[in-house]
């Protein structure tokens, strides 16, 4: 089975980007052998946050085998964010 994948989709103008960055940083440091984490400036990358429907910064979807299996809009803790990947991988 492949990892799952989580998207954080953020712009550097947006204040909660800043709040859930380190969030995800950790995740990313600490789950690097679970968990695939992509980050996307949607100023950077418009058609990647066009094909995700991406209104809202910050926006996390977790794919897994090339479904969406998440998504939230808005700022995520760590402790929720765990619990939504664990049984992913």
């Amino acid at each position: 089975m492949s990892k799952p994948i989580l998207y954080d989709f953020f712009a550097t103008w947006c204040g909660p980007c800043r709040i859930q960055s380190p969030i995800i940083h950790k995740i990313k440091e600490t789950l690097a052998d679970k968990v695939d984490v992509q980050l996307v400036d949607v100023d950077e990358h418009p058609d990647l946050a066009n094909k995700y429907r991406i209104s809202v910064v910050p926006t996390l979807i977790i794919e897994k085998d090339g479904n969406v299996v998440e998504r939230r809009e808005g700022v995520t803790d760590e402790v929720t964010l765990i619990a939504l990947l664990e049984p992913l991988y």
